[in-house]
């Protein structure tokens, strides 16, 4: 998706975009206590969302954290940041910027080094993760931490057959981004972690609807309903249950010999 068309796809997501990706009140606390244990974070670390969106993990990250400088959220969506408030809570600051702005310090920031950044489903809309995962790298302090989350090649979500093909035809392999890593000099790792989701299921079906997978937004509107009965089809049961499966990809810099 051309960066113009994706940043048009989360403006008019921004208004309902938490409702979406809240599938209940374990999964934030459980995705941002995993982000904050793989990243080692403190509270003395300068840290980095990218593609943060309106910060749902953001704010509860610094809510368990309780930093001493301000996270920066970074997405390129004003709109996806307004959401923060005004003024923003003091331990988040927003910032206008795209992964690829971070990378090529075309971004004005606050911080020239960072200890840990992250990047929870963003990376595939990089266009070229490479160069860009390199930039990154190279913005990181030594011993510093990089962890990219992405949902593996292919998953089981409860979506119509034609958007399950194209999730697989458009998603990276997550051994390829740890290659990248690896090749911008870091030290990685990759794990997989699992939380099973229990979603009402015409409230799934509304989150079909209004694409809130950047995935459902190459789909026209005829092909969304026809999607939404063949999974009302396949799908009778009230509860949708089903699991959430990401890939961790951690890189960290060597820490410098004195």
């Amino acid at each position: 998706m051309r960066q113009r068309d994706l940043r048009k796809h989360y403006d008019g997501l921004a208004a309902e975009y938490d409702e979406h990706w809240f599938y209940g009140p374990e999964y934030i606390p459980w995705m941002s206590g995993r982000i904050a244990e793989a990243l080692r974070l403190s509270a003395a670390n300068r840290i980095a969302d990218i593609g943060s969106g309106t910060c749902l993990f953001t704010r509860e990250v610094a809510r368990q954290l309780r930093p001493l400088q301000p996270i920066l959220c970074i997405d390129p969506s004003e709109a996806m940041l307004r959401g923060l408030g005004t003024p923003p809570p003091p331990a988040l600051m927003p910032v206008v910027a795209s992964a690829e702005d971070i990378a090529e310090r075309r971004a004005s920031l606050p911080y020239e080094q960072f200890d840990a950044m992250w990047l929870k489903e963003s990376v595939h809309h990089v266009t070229d993760p490479a160069r860009t995962l390199r930039g990154l790298a190279e913005r990181l302090a030594s011993g510093g931490r990089l962890l990219v989350i992405m949902l593996p090649a292919t998953i089981q979500y409860p979506l119509f057959t034609a958007a399950l093909a194209r999730f697989e035809e458009l998603q990276p392999d997550p051994a390829v981004v740890q290659g990248h890593l690896s090749d911008a000099g870091l030290e990685t790792r990759l794990e997989h972690v699992e939380h099973e989701l229990r979603i009402d299921r015409d409230k799934y079906l509304g989150m079909v609807r209004a694409r809130y997978m950047s995935v459902l937004s190459t789909f026209s509107e005829g092909e969304i309903e026809e999607g939404i009965d063949e999974m009302r089809a396949a799908h009778p049961e009230p509860v949708l249950v089903f699991p959430d499966r990401f890939a961790f990809i951690l890189g960290r810099r060597p820490k410098e010999s004195a």
